[in-house]
C-alpha cells in the first residue's frame, strides 16, 4: 500500500524507526506522476510513501480532498492480469494508467469507479519478484513472510458498493463484516475491510495491520499502523 504525504522524509523516517525496516528504495519512475517516494519492504509486501514535488498531481489533489496526509493506494498482485483486466473492462470500470513490461505490469483503476483509494492490479514474472521494490527485488523476492501486510481498512461512504467494485478485478466475493463489508484474499492471507466514513471527507485507507507481536500501534501519515500476530 502507499501513503501520500507532504513531508516524505518525516513520514518515511517515522515508519522506518517504528518497524525497524531496512533503508527504502527510491523509484525514479514516479517522477512521471510528479512524485518522489520511499518504498519499504515489509516481509514479502511493501509500504510506500509518496510526496508531490510538482503542483497539480493526483496525489496532491487527493490529499487536499482528504485534508492532509492519507492512505493513497492499494496495490494487489494478481496471477492472471489479462483475466483481471477483462473482468474490469466487462464491468465498465475505467483505467487511468497501464504499463506492460517483460517482468512487470500494472493497471491503475479510476477512483470514481473504484473509490476509497487508487487501486492497482499488478503482475510480476517471476511471481516472487517486484520491480517496483528496487534492484534487490528484480528477478527474486523475500525469503520471509514475517512482517507482511495482513489487512487494510478503508473508510468510504458506501461500503457495500465500494467492496463490490474492488472485488471485480480481484475475483473475490464481499461478505458482511461487523459494521461494514470485507474481502478476503485467501491466497495472500490478506483482508480488505470497508467501513462507513466517520467524517465529511473523501474516503481513504485509514488502518494497516502487519504481521507481528502487537508492539507497534501508531498513527502516521493519516493512517493507523499496528502489528498483530497472523495466527
Amino acid at each position: 500500500m502507499a501513503l501520500a504525504a507532504s513531508d516524505l522524509e518525516a513520514v518515511a523516517g517515522e515508519l522506518q524507526r517504528a518497524f525497524g525496516w531496512s533503508d527504502p528504495f527510491h523509484d525514479p519512475g514516479v517522477a512521471e506522476f510528479g512524485l518522489e517516494n520511499s518504498v519499504f519492504a515489509a516481509g514479502d509486501t511493501f509500504v510506500e510513501v509518496v510526496a508531490p514535488v510538482k503542483p497539480g498531481t493526483a496525489a496532491g489533489r487527493y490529499m487536499e480532498r482528504r485534508g492532509g496526509d492519507s492512505g493513497y493506494m492499494a496495490i494487489f498482485q494478481v496471477a492472471d492480469l489479462n483475466r483481471s483486466r477483462k473482468w474490469i473492462a466487462d464491468s465498465g470500470i475505467r483505467v487511468v494508467w497501464l504499463v506492460d513490461l517483460p517482468d512487470m505490469a500494472g493497471t491503475h483503476l479510476h477512483p470514481k469507479d473504484v473509490p476509497g483509494a487508487i487501486v492497482s492490479l499488478d503482475w510480476a514474472d517471476p511471481p516472487e519478484s517486484w520491480r517496483w521494490g528496487g534492484p534487490a527485488w528484480t528477478g527474486h523476492g523475500s525469503p520471509k513472510r514475517e512482517g507482511a501486510l495482513t489487512s487494510i481498512t478503508v473508510e468510504v461512504s458506501d461500503p457495500g458498493r465500494t467492496a463490490a467494485a474492488w472485488a471485480v478485478g480481484l475475483g473475490a466475493t464481499p461478505v458482511a463484516d461487523s459494521g461494514g463489508v470485507r474481502i478476503r484474499l485467501e491466497t495472500a492471507g490478506q483482508t480488505v475491510r470497508f467501513v462507513p466514513t466517520s467524517a465529511e471527507v473523501e474516503g481513504g485507507i485509514v488502518e494497516v495491520t502487519l504481521d507481528g507481536e502487537g508492539s507497534v500501534d501508531l498513527s502516521v501519515g493519516g493512517v493507523r499502523f499496528r502489528t498483530q500476530p497472523s495466527s
